[in-house]
């Protein structure tokens, strides 16, 4: 019955009739090589157990039971690089890595895994697939050290740079490579620095992390970055154990890879030495590829393996690859098929009769047939509470109890490592600095990098000191590229450690924003929980700095952040605020393995005054550890500030709208006319009750959305209070739907108090 639904080509009953046909030798023929026959039987039933599987997925979809086609078939091969491979290196896997992960799940001692189940549980959807529990068929297992990756092709590729980055610091092997380091700067001298003892991560010391993908994935922008980052730390003198594996069937869907490009492409990169086996010869792949993992192991440096392999049945179920492949194409990766190979080398070595083959070839589908019609009965996710559960875990009392542990530490044994407390009242860059000390002190799995953070201390001079007090191997420079941040990012985090990544300006976080959204934002999602890389990604944002700016540097848009699922998105305004979320932030990431992004508000970094030169009051006391439990701020409360009688108007903002609605609640207050000024603070998730009560107290709302009007905050706060049956007045003043220009012009399209109060008198006549 399998055979009636797979594609033209018929490679189920073409596997047994070539293979029955096969004649055993009259003498042996040539070995294994240092794969012995024992080893290559077990590869071999891998990879009729992985081909078994794909003919299986297009069966259940033939009627409806199955939702993922995508299978190895003519990939098999990766089988072997599995076997060179321990169970305990973590593997960032290609979606066609189906024979590797049968072999992965027998490779622990007295392993449980079923791979058949799993995987045809990921087709099925079902809810008790051991990785994403239903939310999308990928290869992954915590009990295996398989991390489960996105559909976007490449995109883990600069997660497995953290993840070799963390590998090291851990492993605390700090041996610089016998060629001076030679970066302007010294600017790598936080990474191949000592660094003090740090929570290690779930892997051995000697691990090194595997990365598989295709190779139209090389094209990738991601693909692109990860290579550069890679070379660049290996030249600079950085050791990352990372085996990158490329499988290269020639096609991307239906855009073929031009002759000998992957090769060219894979054999230049710098840094990066290259490997390369037909990948559809168990010996020659199970040989070179131990020949890699052990140079990666050793030297703790990257190397590329290159697999020349096929693909069979087309992209997925849906593909008709007769549309874009010739008969002869398409004949001629038949003629490679990896399983005919294998068989037929079993046969040739002595090892196997073809009717024996055959025999496990029929009773391993058998199998698989039988698994899939019981996982086809197995319940599916059926509710938003089931599906949402591991997106965004809130712990609100937990959190709290890190960030009054934290202050118990800075105030008892940790209190000689303390700086003295600021002198004075702070300014908001002062407050986050010094939090971001407290940090590093209280925690020694934090790590803060980006681009200029370390020896110049930021843009705005708001890490200075922090290199110097911390050394090199806490506070670092990288590459000025923000998708090697972010990943870098998300693969220490999903190590162990808890990174502070900063990206210079908001307008930037769009050239890398995938590493947020479909890596570091989902990897708890679709890990059902087993994995996180927490982590408290801090960006300088928004508008109104004088005298500089234009677009790039006055970016006045946080949709793309709002719309990432489990996101937590802060935003200050003031020095109190801005240590206390910031605090609250790390808790998080610490507590429930939270993706934060702190945006601060360049305009207000420095500011002092609130309504008069010289008085003072945008600047706060910078609170001693005793006091960090008492003065914390959780998720998603608001800050009310009660202006006169605040009863007429409620001023409903965030960011530099604070100050402004601040200094316009004054002005109305000196006419008698009270009103309240709401600080959100946070942004996603929007402080809900506190906002509606607030709204509900005077019946008058005024918002002020520094944000575009189209795609701003404003649309989500108006959203929330039409849902709570909000019934009063409510107006909204908002940025203009355009870039920010440059200079004096600015002023023409950002709120400005005029704006605000004009709105607000309007407002009040109803």
């Amino acid at each position: 019955m399998l055979a009636n639904v797979t594609t033209p080509q018929d490679l189920d009953e073409r596997f047994r009739r070539t293979v029955a046909g096969l004649a055993p030798p009259a003498l042996p023929g040539r070995g294994w090589g240092t794969l012995d026959p024992d080893r290559a039987l077990r590869l071999f039933e891998a990879q009729m157990t992985s081909r078994h599987l794909d003919l299986a997925a297009r069966w259940l979809r033939s009627f409806g039971e199955g939702y993922y086609t995508i299978g190895s078939a003519g990939h098999e091969g990766n089988a072997a690089v599995a076997e060179a491979l321990r169970w305990t290196d973590p593997a960032l896997l290609h979606y066609r890595s189906g024979a590797f992960y049968c072999v992965r799940a027998g490779q622990p001692e007295d392993s449980g895994v079923d791979p058949v189940r799993d995987v045809l549980r990921g087709i099925v959807a079902s809810a008790a697939e051991p990785i994403a529990g239903g939310r999308h068929k990928v290869f992954g297992n915590r009990d295996l050290n398989v991390l489960p990756t996105t559909s976007t092709i490449a995109s883990h590729l600069p997660r497995a740079v953290g993840m070799a980055f963390a590998i090291e610091r851990a492993r605390g092997d700090r041996r610089r490579k016998s060629a001076p380091v030679r970066v302007p700067g010294n600017e790598l001298e936080a990474l191949v620095g000592a660094a003090p003892a740090a929570p290690g991560t779930a892997w051995p010391a000697d691990a090194l992390v595997v990365c598989s993908f295709g190779d139209a994935s090389i094209n990738h922008a991601a693909a692109v970055t990860a290579f550069n980052a890679t070379g660049w730390c290996d030249h600079s003198g950085l050791k990352l154990p990372i085996l990158y594996v490329c499988e290269d069937n020639g096609l991307g869907i239906s855009v073929k890879s031009p002759a000998g490009w992957t090769e060219a492409a894979l054999r230049s990169k710098p840094g990066i030495r290259y490997w390369s086996a037909d990948g559809t010869d168990l010996a020659e792949t199970f040989a070179t590829a131990t020949e890699a993992a052990d140079w990666v192991r050793r030297h703790r440096r990257p190397a590329i393996l290159h697999l020349r392999t096929v693909r069979l049945m087309g992209h997925a179920g849906a593909d008709a690859e007769q549309g874009y492949r010739t008969p002869r194409e398409i004949a001629a990766d038949i003629d490679r098929d990896p399983l005919l190979i294998s068989a037929a080398r079993l046969v040739d070595a002595g090892v196997a009769v073809p009717e024996e083959l055959v025999a496990r070839y029929d009773e391993i589908g058998w199998q698989v047939r039988k698994t899939a019609e019981e996982v086809m009965a197995e319940p599916k996710l059926s509710t938003v509470a089931e599906i949402v559960a591991p997106l965004a875990p809130r712990r609100p009392v937990r959190v709290a109890r890190v960030v009054a542990e934290a202050g118990e530490r800075a105030a008892g044994p940790l209190a000689v490592k303390r700086a003295p407390e600021p002198a004075g009242p702070v300014t908001l860059a002062q407050a986050i600095n010094a939090t971001l000390a407290d940090a590093l002190v209280t925690n020694p799995a934090v790590v803060l990098f980006g681009e200029d953070v370390a020896a110049k201390g930021g843009v705005y001079g708001v890490t200075k000191g922090l290199r110097d007090r911390f050394g090199p191997a806490r506070v670092f420079d990288t590459l000025l590229d923000e998708t090697t941040i972010l990943g870098l990012a998300a693969g220490a985090g999903s190590g162990g450690l808890l990174p502070v990544p900063e990206i210079q300006y908001l307008a930037y976080l769009h050239n890398a924003e995938d590493q947020l959204r479909g890596e570091a934002a989902s990897l708890s999602f679709f890990s059902s929980g087993r994995y996180r890389n927490p982590m408290v990604v801090r960006v300088a944002g928004l508008a109104y700095q004088e005298g500089f700016g234009g677009h790039f540097h006055n970016d006045n848009s946080l949709a793309v952040l709002r719309d990432i699922p489990g996101l937590v998105l802060a935003v200050p305004a003031r020095a109190d605020d801005a240590a206390a979320m910031l605090r609250t932030c790390l808790a998080a990431a610490t507590a429930d393995g939270t993706v934060c992004a702190f945006v601060e508000p360049i305009a207000l970094y420095h500011t002092r005054d609130l309504y008069e030169p010289g008085d003072g009051q945008w600047l706060s006391e910078y609170p001693p550890p005793g006091r960090w439990g008492a003065t914390h701020v959780p998720i998603g409360r608001a800050r009310t500030y009660g202006i006169g009688h605040a009863d007429a108007l409620t001023i409903v903002t965030f960011g530099n709208g604070v100050r402004m609605s601040l200094r316009v609640a004054a002005q109305l207050a000196a006419e008698g006319i009270g009103s309240r000024v709401v600080d959100l603070r946070w942004l996603a998730p929007l402080p809900e009750a506190d906002l509606v009560r607030e709204a509900a107290a005077t019946g008058r709302v005024l918002i002020v959305d520094e944000t575009r009007r189209s795609g701003g905050v404003s649309e989500g706060i108006l959203a929330t209070l039409v849902d709570a049956g909000y019934v009063g007045a409510v107006r909204r003043v908002s940025a203009a739907d355009t870039y920010v220009p440059l200079g004096p012009a600015a002023r023409t399209v950002l709120v400005g108090e005029d704006v605000i109060l004009a709105a607000a008198r309007t407002l009040l006549t109803i």
